[in-house]
Parts: structure tokens; sequence; C-alpha cells
């Protein structure tokens, strides 16, 4: 007879403690397996748009003809879906392109007077999933910390711009001193948090009771960061996983962006291979830089602000055609990787897309939007007549794919099926 082994399982000896690989066992049965199958989610922001010519295609259903963008990812049309007609409503906000930080959200009225951002549908599934793994979630950038991730409360979670530095964090075992002093580092942390709670509960019966109910979300504030902290030092204690790559190299000019989108492109798959999260959100930033694109001579955002002169269209495509690229091979690297279920593509709902539907006008209706995987029905183009539906409505039903039990997020009126 099989005993089922739990996949944390240990061998342990003289103070040493191992990680074991996927072994058949932890996975005694296929019924058992398919109901623990995890569920994964990747969101992906062109922050300077698509260019909609290129993107779109010209008739809905699943005969619709490659446009010239799609053509570099038809290989995997049976494995994603295109949505037309989405978008989230009063996007204009205080500068042009404060859209980008509300695509995960769909705040109304970004940066405007009296602005606050609301939860990301990363960070609810990442409250949802908890410490189930090493990280939650995991937030990227490709330039800078700003990011689309934010909390409960509207604080922005910042984003990881060094492949190496991701690398680190997620798969180089620190040294003993190493680990020592971030175990110090927690315990301060964790004494912090003992005084706060302290001084809180002691005001508390000092003041107002609308000043109460602010004190009461800080008090819920802190007891989460208290159940993290924990969370955290018992992840601390396993070793990371070892995979079969190298450590990436830095990429310090700017004017590499398709370089620094490859690169972070290659550690999504080991993230949700290794099982160190099953929430990625990746931010490609303006980088305000003639990028290293052959034929390229103007940076992105001046040419996504092409004013339909034809010379700047050809050299944004330049651009975007590296960009869409890059994601197919993406998709083609989650389609290769396994875990016990299966392919990590068809465990992983991919959200790729941006805020602006033409960037040229800094317009944010009829978004250019792709799901992939996810175990949903694709190969279809699917489009939304007469105004722009609640891109929210898609949100929802990823979530509900990742085992959420919502009916509501954001602008949403409902959810979204397709089949």
């Amino acid at each position: 007879m099989t005993i089922p082994v739990d996949r944390r399982t240990f061998l342990r000896a003289s103070g040493v403690a191992l990680a074991l690989p996927m072994l058949e066992s932890m996975h005694p049965a296929l019924a058992r397996a398919a109901a623990a199958s995890p569920k994964r989610m990747l969101n992906i922001c062109n922050t300077l748009g698509l260019y909609s010519d290129s993107w779109f295609p010209k008739m809905a259903g699943a005969g619709y003809e490659a446009t010239e963008y799609l053509s570099l990812i038809d290989a995997h049309r049976d494995h994603y879906t295109l949505f037309s007609g989405y978008a989230h409503e009063e996007q204009s906000g205080r500068q042009p392109h404060n859209s980008e930080i509300t695509f995960l959200t769909s705040a109304r009225r970004p940066g405007l007077d009296g602005f606050r951002n609301t939860i990301s549908i990363d960070q609810v599934a990442a409250n949802h999933l908890g410490y189930v793994t090493r990280f939650p979630s995991v937030s990227l950038g490709t330039l800078t910390a700003q990011s689309q991730s934010f909390t409960t409360s509207g604080a922005m979670v910042p984003a990881e711009t060094s492949p190496a530095e991701v690398f680190r964090k997620l798969f180089l075992q620190g040294t003993p001193e190493e680990v020592e002093r971030e175990a110090q580092s927690l315990d301060d942390g964790g004494s912090i948090l003992d005084r706060l709670k302290t001084q809180t509960t002691a005001l508390r019966r000092r003041v107002s009771a609308t000043d109460q109910r602010t004190l009461d979300a800080y008090f819920e504030a802190v007891r989460t960061a208290e159940e993290d902290l924990g969370e955290v030092k018992a992840w601390q204690q396993r070793p990371k996983p070892v995979v079969d790559m190298a450590r990436p190299e830095e990429i310090p000019n700017p004017a590499d962006l398709v370089a620094r989108v490859k690169a972070m492109f290659s550690l999504i798959p080991l993230i949700f291979e290794t099982d160190s999260s099953r929430v990625v959100s990746l931010m490609i930033q303006d980088h305000g830089v003639v990028p290293n694109v052959q034929g390229v001579t103007s940076d992105q955002h001046s040419l996504s602000h092409h004013g339909q002169d034809d010379a700047k269209i050809e050299q944004l495509k330049k651009v975007e055609h590296q960009l869409v690229e890059a994601f197919g091979g993406l998709l083609t690297d989650l389609g290769a990787k396994s875990d016990a279920n299966g392919p990590l593509l068809d465990q992983t709902t991919v959200l790729f897309g941006s805020n602006l539907g033409n960037a040229n006008a800094h317009t944010s209706t009829d978004l250019p939007i792709l799901v992939a995987g996810g175990g949903f029905s694709h190969g279809q183009h699917i489009v939304h007549e007469g105004g722009n539906a609640p891109l929210c409505n898609l949100y929802v039903t990823m979530l509900q794919n990742l085992g959420v039990e919502t009916d509501q997020f954001g602008q949403s009126s409902g959810t979204l099926t397709w089949s």
C-alpha cells in the first residue's frame, strides 16, 4: 500500500534539512491530485498600449484571421481568447497615464483629488491563497518600483525590477549568518508590532467613535502583519528550491527593454514550477529612452503618440512586435513545463493586455485583452458590441477560477463566461 507523503516533507539529519522532489506518493490518486491541483494567476500589462490595427482581428468568433501581432503567437491560438469592447469606467486621471495604476483595480478617477486606490485582483488572489507558498504574490516591473498591485487599504506593493535579485530571493539559500540576520530582523519587526499594539489599545480609549473605527482598521493591519511575520518565519526555516538555471545577469541599461522583459519572462515559469508563488504580476513600463531595437530611433512613449505618422507607427510596431513575440515565448515555456497535474499553462490564468486602448489619444476604452490557459475554453475572439462592458466581469471569472468565492470585484456587474 502506498502511504501518502506531504509535499513539504523534509529529510533531516545532523541539523540539515533537504526538501524532497515531487514524488508520485505525494499524489496517491488521480482524482485527489486533480482536486489538489494548484491554480495560478499571471497578470501582464504593457502600459503604453498595443497598436490596435495590428492587434484586434476584424471578425469575432473562432475563425478570425490573425493580425500582424497575433500571427506571432498564432501557434497558441487554441490556448488563448481575445476580448474586444471591455474597459474600466472613469479612467481619466490627473495625468494622462494614471490609468496604469488602476488596470488591476478599476478604481475610478485615478490621481484626482480624493482618489484612493482599491485592492487589485492579484492581491485578492494572494489574500485568498495566503502563505501556502513562500510568497503569496510576486510583483515585477521592468524599470521602477511602481507596480499595479495594491492592498486592501490602497497601498502599492512595490515591484522588483532586478531579475538577479528576484532569482536570489526565490532560489538562493543564504549563508547561516545571513539567515540569522534575517531572523533577527523579523524578531525586531515583531517587537515593534507588539509595541504598536499596546499603544493603539491605550489610545483607543481616549478618542472619538470615528477615530476608534480608524484605529480598528489600523489595528487589523497590525494583526495581519503579525500573522504574516509568523508565516515568513516558518518559510525562512525551509530550504529554497533548487532550479536548473544560473542567476540572471543584471541588465543596467534601460534601453534594453526587450531584454529586461525576456529576463522576467524566463523567471515566471520557474516561480510556478517550484510553487514559490501562485500569483505573479508584471508591469512593462515606459523606459523613457530609445529602446535597443533595430530600426527604432525614438523612445517608445513618443512613438505611441504617433499622430498617425506612418514612419512613427512602423517604429512603434517594431518595438511591440518584439514584446508580443516574447510573450509568445512565455506561453511556450508555460506549456512545456509541467507539474504532477500537467502543463503549467493549463493551471495558470494568464492575463495580457494594457490600460490604454489607444495610447495615441490616451483613451482607456476598448482595451487590448487576452486571456490564456487556466483551463478555459479558448480559440475565439469575444466582442462586446454597443459600448464598453466591465472588464471586471472577466476579473471575477478569473478569481472564481482560482477558487475565490466571490461574485463581485471593482466595477463588475456579473461574470464573463464563454464557450
